[in-house]
Formats: structure tokens, C-alpha cells, sequence
């Protein structure tokens, strides 16, 4: 029920997020989704992509700080206040919502985000019928 993501961790310098993005490119990674947080010193870059495994080895081998981790995509109708219900049902079950980032896709929305409670979230998502993005169907996105 949820889809592999990358946290690579960069400097604040002109020239290491680029070097990111030339490594996937060389190995013909898609990205489908990313953001980026940044504090004085360094950032966090966070990326979904068509094949997340692959990326993590390849920026491993190459030096890269990064993790691989499980996130949850769920999909959503393109209509003001989606997301907010959405996020709305997790709230009143005590979730905490770690991040978030959103995105639109071929006229749906899509909530990528990271709970306090993976095990709990799930169950949550199965009891109100949310359509989850699985890691299988990423490439439906591209």
C-alpha cells in the first residue's frame, strides 16, 4: 500500500542538486515527484521515481547521502478541498502527518506524505475506500 521514495541529503551549494539529477538522467530514471527542504546548510530532496531501487544503488555508488524509504500516494478527485478531507480523516484518528507534498496528474490530484503511524494509516485507508497509488502503478503517472 505504499511506494518507495528517496530522501537525498545535498548541500546549499550550486551545483550538488544537479549532480543528483545527472546521475538518474544517465541511468534513464524518471522522476515523477520531488521537493525540496532545505535548512542553512544542507537540503533534504525528497523523489519519487520509476525505479527507486535502481536510484538509491546509483547515487549510493556515486557518494550520494540517501535513504529509501515508504511513503503514502493517494489519489484524488481535482476539486477544491479533496486534500483537506482527506487529510481531515487521518487528523480525527490522532494521525500526525510527518510531510506532505502534492501534486495534479492527468486532472487528478495526488497526495505523497509520511505518517507517525504507517501500520495505523493503512488501516485507515482500507476502511474509508481511498484509492491508494501503488508502487506497481507508478508508471501509469508517467
Amino acid at each position: 500500500m505504499t511506494v518507495h521514495q528517496l530522501s537525498v541529503f545535498i548541500e546549499n551549494k550550486s551545483g550538488t542538486l544537479v549532480k543528483v539529477l545527472q546521475l538518474l538522467k544517465q541511468e534513464n530514471i524518471q522522476l515523477i515527484a520531488s521537493t525540496i527542504a532545505d535548512t542553512a546548510d544542507y537540503g533534504i530532496c525528497r523523489i519519487i521515481c520509476s525505479q527507486p531501487e535502481k536510484a538509491y544503488k546509483v547515487l549510493k555508488e556515486a557518494g550520494v547521502a540517501v535513504s529509501l524509504c515508504e511513503v503514502f500516494a493517494i489519489e484524488l478527485d481535482d476539486r477544491p478541498g479533496k486534500a483537506a478531507d482527506a487529510i481531515e480523516i487521518f487528523a480525527g484518528e490522532g494521525i500526525s502527518i510527518a510531510y506532505l507534498y502534492s501534486f495534479l496528474l492527468n486532472g487528478k490530484g495526488v497526495l505523497i506524505f509520511r505518517t507517525d503511524n504507517a501500520e495505523k494509516a493503512a488501516d485507515i485507508i482500507s476502511a474509508n475506500r481511498l484509492n491508494v497509488i501503488e508502487e506497481k502503478d507508478l508508471s501509469r503517472l508517467l
